[in-house]
């Protein structure tokens, strides 16, 4: 079977390009732009009690650069296989969790603040994580090992029919 084939549920979500959001980093980005250029490039340094040069590249890598960039390229990826589900929260992550050891899963309606502490990939409690994006919906997955693991989704509901349906497949005798 091929490669692509054996994806049973693909979901890619990215963060919702809200107009606020994308203004506040644009500003961000611009305030550091501006003081790199002003300080670095032309040697004029900005304010009463200006920064090293080396905490303005420093400030304006991460905050001029890394930043923004990283905004636009992270998504959460999520593919349903033969035998596991991956999970990936580019550029950080990457996870696999073998239907071997879930013990339960549900489609459901969830607070990813009050339960998780917000989007992201996130856990209050060393038992529970959560990979999200936007919304709260997901698939909630209880694993043999006593841990829990919350899958954002959007296509929450086809997420888990993807997953029963595999696991359904794995547990078959051959």
């Amino acid at each position: 079977m091929s490669e692509q084939n054996s994806v049973a549920f693909r979901g890619v979500q990215r963060f919702r390009r809200v107009w606020w959001v994308m203004l506040l980093i644009a500003g961000i980005a611009a305030m550091t732009w501006y003081t790199f250029v002003q300080q670095i490039i032309l040697g004029h340094p900005v304010g009463t009690n200006p920064g090293s040069d080396w905490s303005v590249w420093l400030i304006w890598l991460v905050f001029g650069i890394g930043f923004p960039a990283g905004f636009i390229i992270m998504r959460l990826v999520v593919e349903v296989r033969e035998d596991q589900i991956n999970i990936r929260y580019v550029p950080f992550l990457r996870r696999r969790i073998p239907f071997a050891d879930i013990e339960k899963y549900q489609a459901r309606t969830y607070s990813p603040i009050s339960e998780y502490g917000g989007w992201g990939i996130k856990g209050w409690h060393r038992d529970r994580i959560s990979y999200s994006i936007s919304g709260n919906l997901g698939v909630e997955l209880e694993l043999k090992t006593g841990k829990w693991v919350m899958i954002g989704s959007r296509r929450a509901d086809e997420l888990a029919d993807a997953i029963g349906a595999r696991m359904a497949q794995t547990q078959r005798p051959q």
